[in-house]
């Protein structure tokens, strides 16, 4: 699996030299200078990292990181800002505006590889090796086989791809038209409602009997699978 990287900033020199470092290290790299177009790009094309200039055009880095921790789409989205910026109070203002990590200008482009490297294997370990684990839930993707805390899962070819790539992007909320178009691919016309349905039997495969369900339903927005609000449901 190749890494998506979402690179919004203006500077086209160091555009083609972020790019060309990231590519070198087998990411792929979806770039604009627009913060508007960065916003809608972070929706459909569902990067797996967002590394974001503080200063660009119609939206500044920091309006853009709060409208996407803002949405429920990409709230959960690895966001690394970066600046020339290297006053302290800059650094504080960043992070709490969402960003996970904040790269002064000028840097070395192997620091900004090694730092998104580290960010994608804190939040995002799905994309670090062939087997997938959240919540108790372990997927190996290699041998096609699930496991619930140790109980082996039955699933489906649906099911699994499904779970999948919820485990793939654990916390994220994806509209059934989302899940569609990843899950079942955008040249296939499947009824939206069979989302609903392949949800409700992934949801009886994982939980059986009494175990919590990690699948949660965003009222008008869609699924996610996502340990901490299920808890704080239950709570």
């Amino acid at each position: 699996m190749i890494p998506k990287i979402l690179l919004v900033e203006d500077d086209a020199n160091l555009v083609e030299l972020i790019r060309y470092n990231l590519e070198k290290e087998n990411f792929a790299v979806a770039v604009t200078a627009d913060g508007e177009e960065a916003l809608v790009m972070a929706e459909e094309e569902r990067p797996d990292v967002v590394v974001l200039d503080w200063m660009i055009a119609t939206l500044s880095g920091i309006e853009v990181c709060r409208r996407l921790r803002r949405s429920p789409q990409t709230a959960s989205l690895p966001i690394i800002m970066l600046t020339a910026r290297a006053e302290e109070a800059d650094r504080i203002r960043g992070l709490e505006t969402g960003a996970d990590d904040y790269v002064t200008k000028p840097f070395s482009p192997r620091e900004l590889v090694a730092r998104i490297r580290a960010l994608l294997r804190r939040l995002r370990p799905a994309l670090s090796g062939g087997t997938l684990d959240y919540a108790g839930i372990v997927m190996d993707t290699t041998a096609h086989k699930v496991t619930r805390d140790g109980v082996p899962v039955q699933l489906g070819p649906t099911e699994f791809r499904l779970l999948r790539h919820f485990l793939e992007h654990p916390g994220r909320v994806f509209s059934r038209e989302q899940l569609l178009d990843s899950v079942w691919g955008r040249d296939v016309y499947v009824e939206q409602r069979t989302v609903d349905v392949h949800i409700r039997r992934l949801r009886k495969a994982l939980n059986g009997d009494d175990l919590p369900d990690l699948i949660r339903t965003v009222r008008s927005a869609g699924y996610s699978l996502d340990l901490e609000q299920t808890a704080a449901a239950g709570a």
